[in-house]
């Protein structure tokens, strides 16, 4: 009996000193992303010096080529483009849009939705039916629907702590709505911006077409304008109120691009990796800051936190900036075919692009209940003192969902405070100047803690 009660105090004093040594590591991470961060200055050069970067763009190949040449010089181990064919849909000149009520004519804003089709060079005006869910497609049926603009006009559900999730719950009128719409003969959709902010500027983002079905051209229209089309149509006849909207879009051939991967190479296991990742191509309204030059300027950060503090690490750890996340989600499934092809092993993955504001924590998809606990027991006193410790079941990112072929792997979501972020999401606001430095090295700091963690004591 005494034997195994010392067995079991040796233990106990053996934990506590792994947990000291972890907390000095956290710590150390933490001084270097603060004090010595570059992740900011690289968001400020992505950002000023090449700006929108939508997939197929001049600017997404002079992301790719510049941010190949800084990995270049931080030293990694390898360095290397991953070579993906991506959509290559062009906005156009400004698009137009107009209420009219009889003779008045009210200009309101109006954005093409990415890859939509253009509208006739005249533009297309057709008299307005208004829906709040898909469900009622079916219900009004071809008779009513044939030949007008549909306008889905659900707003956020504001109950939702998490923003993400009304923007979930709303983004089915936006991804499907012009689709769906086009099986009953609308002519055109007009859908409300994904965001709560009642404001002026209408929010982009892509719908789908699936293989031969009817494209019709849709936009978003700003949350103002949505409102006051709304409250004209409530208070007049059908007839009288009418959609005039131009646009001038296309979809020329894919083109090719590349997924830019920065890697240190594991001392213990160098097949078996850990990835860290955002999106490198960004919607063509503004510099795509948060959506998601944050993010990847975060992943890359957390491979030079680690060269700069001299640590090697167990498994392989990459910094993937994923090209297309926005209109295709093409980057992300050649990393997992190649990865895969390969022979590789991935154990975990964590993407960031949800914006640069402060940490919260982490999200882990697919994950069972005993290891959600194991990983709170284990983790979130470390994380604690640095505000990332909300260490939750839940979605990871678009990007890395492909891994979910490897089935050790565990798909992880870098979440920072959601509440202003679907502000400016997919806006003319997405610019550096909304992102706040100390938030950006904050985030940056958390996912290399998790990163160090997962490395040292694995994660299932």
């Amino acid at each position: 009996m005494k034997a195994i009660k010392l067995f079991i105090a040796v233990l106990f004093l053996f934990a506590l000193s792994v947990h000291a040594q972890d907390s000095l590591v956290l710590r150390k991470i933490y001084d270097e992303a603060l004090v010595n961060g570059e992740s900011y200055e690289n968001l400020r050069y992505l950002c000023k010096q090449i700006g929108p970067r939508l997939s197929g763009s001049a600017n997404a190949q002079k992301s790719v080529e510049w941010t190949k040449s800084l990995m270049d010089k931080y030293g990694f181990d390898k360095v290397y483009l991953q070579e993906c064919m991506v959509p290559h849909w062009v906005r156009g000149e400004k698009e137009i849009g107009k209420i009219i009520n009889g003779k008045t004519e009210i200009n309101v804003p109006i954005c093409a939705l990415g890859m939509s089709p253009a509208t006739p060079k005249e533009g297309l005006k057709a008299q307005v039916i208004e829906l709040r869910d898909l469900d009622e497609l079916a219900k009004l049926g071809e008779s009513v629907i044939k030949g007008k603009i549909v306008f889905f006009n659900r707003p956020f559900d504001p109950r939702f702590i998490e923003t993400g999730r009304a923007y979930g719950t709303a983004g089915d009128q936006r991804f499907a709505g012009p689709a769906a719409a086009a099986k009953y003969g609308a002519v055109g959709v007009i859908v409300r911006s994904l965001t709560e902010s009642l404001d002026n500027y209408p929010h982009t983002g892509t719908t789908v077409f699936p293989d031969g079905a009817k494209q019709i051209p849709c936009a978003a229209i700003s949350t103002k304008a949505a409102n006051q089309l709304s409250t004209l149509l409530r208070l007049k006849k059908l007839p009288t109120i009418q959609f005039y909207f131009k646009q001038n879009c296309q979809l020329l051939p894919d083109a090719k691009s590349y997924n830019v991967v920065g890697e240190m190479t594991g001392s213990e296991f160098p097949n078996e990796v850990i990835t860290v990742g955002g999106h490198l191509d960004s919607w063509d309204l503004a510099e795509g800051a948060h959506d998601d030059g944050t993010g990847v300027m975060q992943a890359m950060e957390v491979l030079r936190v680690y060269k700069a503090l001299g640590m090697k690490p167990k498994h392989s750890i990459r910094a993937v900036m994923f090209m297309n996340e926005e209109n295709g989600g093409r980057g992300g499934d050649k990393y997992a075919e190649l990865a895969m092809k390969n022979g590789e092993k991935h154990i975990a993955a964590i993407e960031s692009d949800g914006g640069g504001f402060t940490p919260r924590g982490f999200t882990f998809q697919d994950i069972s209940k005993k290891d959600l606990k194991e990983i709170n027991e284990n983790w979130s006193g470390l994380l604690r003192p640095y505000l990332a410790d909300h260490l939750d079941a839940g979605g990871s990112g678009s990007d890395i969902e492909p891994l979910s072929i490897f089935k050790d792997a565990v798909l992880i979501g870098y979440r920072a405070d959601s509440q202003r972020y679907f502000d400016i999401h997919h806006t003319p606001n997405d610019v550096f100047e909304n992102v706040n430095k100390r938030e950006l090295e904050l985030g940056a700091a958390a996912m290399t803690s998790l990163v160090y963690l997962i490395d040292q004591h694995g994660i299932k």
